[in-house]
């Protein structure tokens, strides 16, 4: 279905809006070393010049009746998300931040009041924020296949033809076409978890199962009645959570006491399995959820040994393997069915099919207390990043960068001194109560103690390096006094 019939669809099935509610809480541990608390998979430009959480923005269609999306996120990657939709032109109606993880139910309870609140009529287009579809006419067409379901009350989730006996994926059992529904929207006879293999087969076989995508088309209302129904611990912590917000800007920060007492329960368990309301819409739409990397292999295109290789790569007598490098050389020689991927503080080398085996060395590494787990050299900040070059005892060095108009919080550090050095671009820099302007090649010296900022004032990135020194150099050391982005 093209742009211009499932226009003409809309059209005829009546002015209620689409809403896009992208889910962006996930950590994606199997896609580590790339992936990383702080900086997430969906985060990450994986199969494109796009990151996947760009990619899912891109997909809303306003000629079609898509209103602008309707984001939820972690609240520490807020700034990551705003900067990401606005490289893109796309701002969105909200971005709602959860104080912390509660999975999917709760994220889409939020969402869903939050827009009851501005259109009672409202229908949710609910997508994770890291799956890829590679053909996406088929997905709107499904979108608005689905779409007469939803209006009418169903809780519309879309199933994927499967492939092959996948052990990864949930399944979804249709039942017959729902009466006086067209496209061929099916009735749901039970959602089935991650079965064994066999199993898998035998649901391929019958013709009947689906995989369960994770995306969904519900009017909002009718998906707080049946949570209100079916778990109603969760809506009132969740209505409560989103009463008593903080409004910031364009986000909505959940109030943390209340989110907290809603169960951890994704919306499958929360709601769908419980429902008798479920609807299901068959698809075929080139859908991965981008899991592992044997999965990004499986979309990635492959040279004539079956190789998939990004980055600084060579390779000899290579079969069948993924090879990334995100900057240093990487050298494979013969290997087959291999995973390799170097980031500049770890090398992840596995067999294929090991997905389960990186989420338990990530849990291992935080299980140790180390960083890798849960960030990368470079750590980004509202105003710009920093990258640690070198460190040892009482000293640590450190490359920053500060967009145009960026400015760190006045602060000040109890262990350490700093040296600032510009490299590229113009500072104004306040020490005490003096102020600066410094240019290339010119630097300050700040003492342990001093209140100091630094800014950008003009039109082109700055960067610098920074020479920290003193007794102690953790993150934690620093005591705002003031802050331009909200934090603490």
């Amino acid at each position: 279905m093209d742009t211009v019939t499932s226009l003409a669809r809309f059209q005829q099935l009546g002015s209620a809006q689409i809403h896009p509610v992208i889910l962006s809480g996930g950590a994606g541990t199997r896609l580590w070393p790339l992936s990383r608390a702080a900086y997430p998979k969906q985060l990450l430009k994986l199969v494109s010049d796009r990151s996947l959480l760009q990619e899912t923005a891109a997909r809303g269609l306003a000629d079609v009746g898509f209103a602008p999306p309707v984001v939820v996120c972690n609240e520490d990657h807020r700034f990551l998300v705003t900067d990401q939709l606005e490289e893109i032109g796309i701002r969105p109606q909200v971005i709602l931040l959860e104080p912390l993880a509660r999975n999917t139910g709760p994220a889409i309870a939020a969402a869903a009041l939050w827009l009851q609140a501005r259109d009672p009529d409202a229908l949710m287009l609910v997508q994770p924020s890291d799956h890829v579809i590679g053909a996406l006419p088929e997905f709107h067409g499904a979108a608005m296949r689905g779409l007469a379901a939803a209006q009418a009350g169903r809780l519309v989730t879309f199933g994927i033809k499967p492939g092959r006996p996948e052990t990864g994926y949930g399944y979804i059992q249709a039942s017959d076409p729902l009466e006086g529904i067209d496209d061929g929207v099916l009735g749901v006879d039970r959602f089935v978890e991650k079965p064994d293999r066999a199993t898998a087969q035998r649901f391929i076989d019958s013709g009947a199962f689906y995989w369960n995508s994770g995306i969904f088309l519900l009017s909002a209302r009718t998906y707080l009645d049946e949570l209100a129904q079916i778990n109603a611990a969760m809506f009132e912590a969740c209505r409560a959570a989103v009463t008593e917000g903080r409004e910031e800007a364009s986000c909505v920060r959940l109030d943390v006491r209340h989110f907290a007492q809603a169960p951890a329960l994704s919306i499958d368990h929360a709601v769908m399995e419980h429902t008798e309301r479920a609807a299901v819409v068959p698809v075929d739409m080139a859908w991965s959820d981008v899991g592992s990397w044997s999965a990004l292999q499986g979309i990635g295109a492959a040279d004539a040994e079956g190789n998939v290789v990004r980055g600084d790569v060579i390779h000899q007598g290579v079969k069948n393997c993924y090879l990334r490098s995100e900057g240093r050389l990487v050298a494979a020689i013969g290997l087959e069915n291999i995973t390799v991927v170097a980031t500049d503080d770890a090398v992840l080398v596995a067999g294929a099919g090991e997905a389960n085996a990186v989420s338990r060395v990530v849990e291992t590494l935080r299980q140790q207390n180390r960083p890798e787990p849960h960030q990368h050299t470079t750590c980004h900040r509202p105003w710009g990043d920093y990258r640690t070059v070198d460190s040892g005892e009482r000293f640590q060095v450190k490359r920053i960068t500060v967009k145009p108009g960026g400015k760190l919080s006045l602060q000040k550090h109890y262990h350490r001194a700093e040296h600032w050095v510009v490299v590229r671009g113009t500072a104004i820099v306040q020490c005490g109560e003096e102020r600066r302007l410094l240019h290339e090649n010119q630097s300050i010296y700040i003492p342990i103690g001093t209140e100091h900022r630094l800014e950008n004032p003009g039109k082109l990135p700055l960067q610098l390096i920074e020479v920290q020194s003193g007794a102690y150099l953790g993150e934690d050391d620093i005591v705002r006094m003031s802050d331009t982005y909200g934090r603490v």
